[in-house]
């Protein structure tokens, strides 16, 4: 009789480095391009991936974020997401410059509205 083996990944330590990052701070997380997204009022400020993070900066910060070491334009389905940067594993090797990164993405996202969820229609 074979036996069923169930594969369990293990947990994503720049999920748990975020958490403690964002502190007392009031965020939600949900499963998004195969990773973690932090999002504040809705909006998204931060995600996990294999390979890196990906860091919302805003269309003003993009350039002078991409430029910045490890980082580049974040790319989905050949196509460039402007305001959002890719930051390669090497980029948040110490918790100050996985600080640096999500302060840059707080000063974009708190400046944005909350988004406000529609109400659900009933059938």
């Amino acid at each position: 009789m074979a036996k069923s083996v169930t594969k369990t990944s293990a947990p994503d330590p720049i999920v748990e480095r975020l958490r403690a990052a964002l502190g007392q701070r009031a965020f939600t997380e949900q499963k998004m391009f195969g990773g973690t997204c932090f999002m504040i009022n809705g909006n998204m400020l931060i995600g996990t991936s294999k390979r890196g993070l990906l860091v919302r900066v805003g269309k003003d910060a993009h350039a002078a974020a991409a430029a910045r070491p490890h980082a580049s334009t974040m790319e989905m389905g050949g196509r460039s997401m402007e305001g959002y940067v890719h930051v390669a594993p090497e980029g948040t090797a110490s918790e100050a410059e996985l600080g640096d990164w999500l302060d840059l993405a707080l000063a974009f996202v708190e400046t944005l509205p909350p988004k406000v969820k529609p109400a659900r229609k009933r059938s």
